[in-house]
């Protein structure tokens, strides 16, 4: 995982969470210190699940932003993912039933076309998943990204080499 992203967040009850990251998002479980964290290679990116008291409430530090197609709730993170990966993703959190926001497309007929939606996991933790569909975004950058994406073994190979 060289060049990856890192993100450490509170993960609630790890064994509540880890259900949805493996299950739901289709993630990889990586190294993990027992009761106290567990990391989880997110598409080739380390995020790292702290255990916490599991929140019984959504943030209060949360806001909605106004974007071009409503209202985004910040803080939150995600993925751009090759769309055959997010139509699996999205299936998966369709079968829950857990949209925070439905899936719906941006940008609709413009260079920066994508469809998008927003879930959380068990924990409140707020994600939004995406995958590009216009022209606008094929640059290096997330050619390189799509690329280490669809080598996926290759990098889980790299992963366990240097993770045991």
């Amino acid at each position: 995982m060289s060049n990856c992203f890192h993100l450490a967040i509170e993960g609630g009850d790890l064994n509540k969470t880890l259900s949805f990251y493996t299950d739901v998002m289709m993630c990889k479980l990586g190294p993990k210190e027992e009761g106290k964290w567990q990391d989880i290679d997110f598409f080739g990116n380390e995020l790292t699940l702290h255990e916490s008291v599991p929140r019984k409430f959504k943030s209060h530090e949360r806001t909605l932003h106004n974007v071009d197609m409503g209202a985004v709730c910040v803080p939150h993170f995600g993925i751009h993912l090759p769309w055959n990966i997010y139509e699996k993703v999205k299936e998966n959190v369709e079968h829950l039933g857990h949209f925070y926001d439905a899936p719906y497309v941006r940008f609709e007929g413009q260079d920066t076309q994508q469809e998008t939606f927003f879930v959380e996991d068990p924990n409140y933790n707020m994600l939004e998943i995406k995958s590009i569909q216009g022209t606008y975004y094929n640059n290096n950058a997330i050619d390189s990204f799509n690329n280490k994406t669809q080598k996926d073994d290759r990098q889980r190979e790299l992963w366990d080499t240097h993770h045991g």
